[in-house]
């Protein structure tokens, strides 16, 4: 399985890209329980902020930025994480998807986070990610995560509804969309609501 992490962090280091690798790490443990192989790329649009603004304005990806956009979209699942500014994702981390053809990701798991300096924007992921990634016909996991300044401190694997515990039922339910594509394709690589509901998440 081939995994793709979209991260649209700006600094580094990253509290954007750590929270990436966090939730990659969750699906990784996962799927090796389920004995399933996953191959991770990883993908940082800051280094792509100028092909991607080149494109916008001219209609024409540049080498690299048309590769990375055939990876994302050949991807069997996606971990999508942005980080918040005015209350919703980046300018950068739009700006790559509106890049994407709408119909590229449809039926594609798709894990989505966020990063912020306060739990007042956590709402983001529902009405912005979430959307998003609806309108592009992705399937999106039932668990979105979202890691605010003090999330960090939070601490230990014990604080039931701390970060950890959520990163972890998030990466199980990825886990478990990814291993339902393993077992064979859906047709027109498409999951139904049937389907997904019919997947059992812990």
């Amino acid at each position: 399985m081939k995994l793709v992490v979209v991260s649209a962090g700006l600094s580094v280091p990253s509290s954007t890209r750590l929270l990436a690798d966090r939730l990659t790490d969750a699906v990784h443990e996962e799927m090796a329980d389920q004995d399933h192989k996953v191959e991770v790329d990883v993908i940082e649009l800051r280094a792509l902020a100028v092909p991607i603004a080149n494109n916008l304005v001219t209609g024409f990806p540049p080498p690299q930025l048309a590769t990375t956009i055939e990876t994302v979209t050949s991807a069997d699942g996606l971990i999508a994480v942005t980080p918040v500014f005015t209350a919703s994702y980046s300018g950068l981390f739009k700006s790559f998807f509106d890049l994407i053809d709408p119909h590229a990701l449809t039926g594609k798991p798709v894990l989505i986070a966020a990063t912020g300096g306060t739990a007042r924007h956590s709402l983001v992921l529902e009405h912005a990610l979430r959307p998003l990634f609806t309108y592009l016909r992705a399937v999106v996991v039932p668990t979105a995560v979202y890691a605010a300044s003090e999330d960090w401190g939070s601490g230990s694997d014990a604080y039931a509804e701390g970060l950890p515990a959520r990163i972890r039922r998030a990466g199980g339910e990825m886990a478990s969309l990814l291993a339902a594509r393993a077992t064979g394709p859906m047709p027109e690589d498409d999951i139904t609501d049937k389907q997904l509901s019919d997947l059992r998440f812990d």
